[in-house]
């Protein structure tokens, strides 16, 4: 017997039955699992998030541009987005506990060896190594979720795990913050951070379990092509893709240039140190978007759920429109500006390769349909890098924030083509 997802036929001799919502196993049971995923990704980002902070540092080090301070993180990304459709598949082949540890092992050695190359050239290969072992972690999470939790708690569950990325950045900011403080330069805020994260690897090991929910896959079958064609040819499948496409340039934008763009508005001598503190705003106010947003989404009527993230994106485009104006007169404003775009994407963002991502791959492809939401996030996260960089040379964040204002009143009209399913 077995059970089909959303638009995809799942072939018998992978699954057996989906057990109904009742049957879900205690909350007692699944807490530490979910807690040592939260801690294992919060470790990627440790890794991850800490360029942003090492961006003025680099620019100092090697008087480069922030065009060519950008290339890392548009060749990074590039490889981040490869990761998420190379290592989707993988996942769902292999399992998610494996996939998962497999992904924090890889970034925590490729992290530590960014710490050590000779110059931008070289710290571009290890940064994209590290990317691209680190875009095996969330499908691997995504593909544990169905094993735990039934599908009228995915929405919560998801954004739960969600946090772990933001937490991750507000923990990788204030991490490399006080490398700097301590005297450290760029290198040892890009190596530090994989000590911490092969001490979070070791509790992975010990905690990270797949449920009893959903039977895991026969030993070596993958997804077959023909479930992944009719997941590409779902419209509203498409439709995430897009979303993602528009809400991951933000989150990157935001991402790789916060920290530059507050310490450029302050007045007298600039503060590294400072204006990472300040940036940290984006994430916390992200995190209560997430966890808001997947709470509303699992509640609200099918026929609002459309609405809700459109007038969210709309708001959005208006903020980016008065954002770098408004900083720029009064520089005290920009920390909490920045918060509040992140509490406008966060929520939305949460959604795409989390909630909609499960929905629409079921328990077979879920880590598949998550890897490819992503993945055409990051292809525009790429132009968040050198392509944005470039922009801010010529133009300023003004001409940089209006141009991604654009692009957001594009997706908010774009989400209320949504038609979420009801679960």
């Amino acid at each position: 017997m077995r059970v089909a997802s959303p638009g995809v036929a799942l072939p018998a001799t992978c699954y057996a039955a989906r057990v109904g919502d009742a049957d879900e196993p205690p909350r007692a049971r699944s807490y530490p699992v979910v807690g040592a995923l939260i801690a294992g990704y919060v470790g990627i980002y440790l890794c991850r998030k800490n360029l942003a902070v090492a961006v003025p540092l680099l620019r100092d080090a090697f008087h480069a541009t922030k065009g060519e301070i950008g290339r890392i993180a548009s060749v990074s990304t590039l490889a981040y987005a490869l990761g998420k459709l190379a290592l989707g598949p993988l996942v769902d082949r292999v399992g998610g506990r494996a996939g998962f540890l497999i992904a924090l092992a890889a970034v925590a050695a490729f992290g530590a060896a960014g710490a050590i190359v000779p110059g931008l050239g070289f710290l571009t290969i290890a940064y994209s190594l590290n990317r691209f072992a680190g875009a095996g972690g969330w499908p691997a999470m995504m593909k544990l979720v169905p094993t735990w939790f039934a599908p009228r708690s995915t929405g919560t569950v998801a954004a739960v795990l969600s946090l772990s990325y933001v937490l991750g950045g507000i923990a990788a900011t204030l991490l490399a913050r006080q490398v700097v403080a301590l005297g450290g330069g760029w290198r040892a805020v890009m190596g530090f951070p994989s000590l911490a994260l092969l001490a979070i690897l070791g509790a992975c090991a010990i905690f990270v379990r797949s449920g009893p929910l959903v039977p895991r896959a026969a030993p070596g079958v993958a997804p077959s092509p023909a479930p992944i064609a009719a997941l590409l040819r779902r419209p509203q499948f498409l439709l995430v893709c897009a979303l993602s496409f528009t809400l991951t340039l933000m989150r990157e934008s935001f991402n790789t240039w916060s920290v530059d763009f507050l310490t450029s508005i302050q007045a007298g001598a600039h503060s590294v140190t400072a204006a990472a503190l300040q940036s940290t705003t984006f994430d916390i106010a992200g995190c209560v978007s997430i966890v808001g947003m997947g709470v509303a989404y699992d509640r609200a009527p099918v026929r609002v759920r459309r609405w809700l993230i459109a007038s969210i994106l709309a708001a959005l485009a208006a903020l980016l429109v008065i954002l770098p104006g408004t900083a720029a007169r009064d520089p005290a404003s920009g920390a909490w500006l920045i918060g509040a775009v992140g509490l406008l994407v966060y929520g939305p963002y949460s959604l795409l390769a989390g909630a909609l991502a499960v929905e629409s791959g079921g328990a077979e492809l879920a880590a598949t349909a998550s890897g490819i939401i992503d993945a055409v996030g990051y292809c525009a996260g790429i132009l968040a890098g050198e392509l944005l960089g470039r922009v801010l040379d010529y133009g300023g964040y003004a001409l940089g924030f209006h141009g991604l204002a654009a692009v957001t009143a594009v997706a908010a009209v774009l989400a209320l083509g949504l038609q979420p399913k009801a679960r």
